[in-house]
């Protein structure tokens, strides 16, 4: 994990962790990348994209099965890495580092989300 960002997670496996920018970085867990195997595609939500915390707001494929991938936030896009969508095993390799989007949240942030311990104990 980056040193410096505090780590939040949702019970559909993507963590969010707010930048200093204050816009929050999105991906999934390293438990999600294990199940999903080697990623080979990702389809995030677009830039100016309104998502719904909990709900799906992307696509993510492997060599054995597609997932959806739940926004674990509300708000806008804000902004998509190229580098995760040009480069999708980043993913298996640093699934804490290569983040999917980043997110203006439009409510109060973590509310509802996982620290790292509780999300631990629900696997």
């Amino acid at each position: 994990m980056s040193a410096g960002l505090k780590y939040f997670f949702s019970k559909d496996h993507t963590w969010a962790a707010q930048g200093e920018d204050g816009l929050w970085l999105v991906g999934i867990t390293d438990y999600a990348q294990n199940m999903l195997g080697d990623v080979v595609f990702v389809d995030p939500p677009k830039v100016g994209q309104s998502v719904e915390q909990g709900a799906v707001c992307g696509l993510i494929e492997s060599v054995k099965t597609g997932s959806d991938l739940y926004a674990p936030l509300t708000g806008v896009v804000d902004a998509v890495n190229e580098q995760a969508l040009s480069s999708p095993e980043r993913i298996n390799d640093h699934p804490y580092d290569t983040w999917l989007f980043k997110l203006a949240a439009t409510a109060s942030g973590a509310e509802g989300l996982l620290d790292q311990s509780a999300y631990e104990s629900q696997l």
